[in-house]
């Protein structure tokens, strides 16, 4: 953020120093990197930060006006406001409501329009529904393809309805300054648009999760309320803490921090290992006699490559230049297979990709049926286009595990 966009001397110290202060600094570059000239003589890769879990210091840590990243729980809504509706929030294949993934906080210097930014990740936790997602992400935007991962953007100026322009001293004295949009009593997830017809209180967002809210404890607790207010009784108030969702399935909550990654010196000879495995003796026969295939030597690589930081969760490099590092050869996207931005037109660029390392810290279970993929690469809006308000779609292409 520059001083031109703010106009005083002092500005961009100012700002460089809220952006030092958010919790990630996974930062989204306004340029490829490939224009640096010394990158561009030397052929460096885009620099890459790779997102690890950790539990959150405080309970406030992941609030939403501290700009966290964050995977698990429930999502700490940039625009508290104007979240997505309707069918951007169900599975396209089951048609239920989507679980929260994690959501990354990712400004971009320089920008005045994105000097807030996140990008939230969405998914159905049904294997069968990621499955049947990976054949619909080839099909183009006008045959409407069913997707059980989705991904919304929102950016906002520093200075906006909801959030102080002065950087947060995150200490536990930060508070609020604008209310959200009421958020569903059982996910904690999307907008509370529909209220229980017992205690008046609870909302959903759905259907769904109103019937499951009832079985699982609401119905007892709204029943005896309203049993009191027939017998004239006046105990206490049927509690519905919309900060805490009632739900139980939610995946546990933890806070992204992020870590430059190494040089390619370490990679490039850990991948000369796998290659020249041994060299000498009974291994360096057995590949003579067998010849690993392209795949396998691929798979080697990746593996190589992911092992100097074994606890990496995400790779972060948003650059036209950049490409996810897959898994496999195979399913990989086609040139035309990422349909430009939804909003403007324009292309769209690889932003990040979530590894299946997410899934341990989850405690998802190994369970032949389980939830499991190989890589999601997320793609955005190579412009970081502004809407007037709220969300803006962007892309998830999946590829399975091995």
């Amino acid at each position: 953020m520059g001083v031109d966009a703010v106009g005083q001397e002092g500005a961009a110290d100012e700002l460089d120093n809220l952006h030092e202060l958010s919790d990630l600094s996974l930062r989204a570059s306004p340029h490829s990197l490939h224009d640096d000239e010394d990158d561009e003589e030397e052929g460096d890769e885009p620099t890459t930060l790779l997102g690890f879990l950790q539990k959150p210091e405080h309970p406030w840590s992941l609030s939403r006006h501290l700009f966290p990243s964050k995977a698990g729980g429930t999502p700490a809504w940039l625009d508290p406001i104007n979240l997505p509706q309707g069918e951007e929030t169900l599975c396209g294949i089951c048609q239920k409501p989507l679980q929260f993934l994690l959501q990354v906080y990712a400004a971009i210097d320089g920008r005045e329009d994105a000097f807030h930014r996140t990008l939230f990740v969405f998914m159905c936790p049904d294997m069968n529904c990621l499955q049947k997602d990976k054949e619909n992400q080839h099909k183009a935007l006008n045959e409407r393809p069913c997707r059980s991962v989705k991904v919304f953007r929102c950016q906002l100026c520093r200075i906006n309805n909801y959030y102080s322009k002065d950087p947060p001293k995150k200490n536990g004295s930060d508070s609020l300054i604008s209310k959200g949009a009421p958020l569903c009593s059982w996910c904690g997830t999307w907008k509370g648009q529909k209220i229980c017809g017992g205690c008046k209180k609870a909302k959903y967002c759905s259907r769904q999760h109103q019937v499951e809210h009832w079985k699982f404890s609401h119905g007892a607790a709204c029943k005896g309320e309203a049993g009191k207010s027939r017998d004239g009784l006046h105990g206490e108030d049927l509690e519905v803490d919309v900060n805490r969702p009632a739900c139980r399935r939610l995946w546990p909550e933890f806070e992204i921090v992020d870590e430059e990654e190494a040089s390619d010196d370490d990679a490039s000879s850990g991948n000369m290992a796998l290659i020249d495995v041994g060299g000498e003796d009974d291994v360096s026969r057995q590949f003579q006699e067998v010849e690993p295939s392209l795949e396998q030597k691929h798979w080697a690589s990746f593996q190589a490559r992911i092992s100097r930081m074994p606890d990496q969760v995400i790779r972060y490099c948003r650059s036209s230049e950049a490409r996810p590092l897959w898994p496999r050869l195979d399913e990989k996207p086609p040139p035309s297979g990422i349909p430009p931005c939804s909003h403007c037109n324009s292309p769209r660029i690889f932003e990040f990709q979530i590894l299946p390392q997410l899934l341990y810290y989850f405690k998802v279970s190994n369970d032949r049926d389980a939830l499991d993929w190989g890589t999601i690469a997320i793609y955005s809006c190579e412009a970081s286009c502004s809407p007037l308000q709220g969300y803006v779609e962007e892309f998830a292409w999946v590829q399975s595990s091995q």
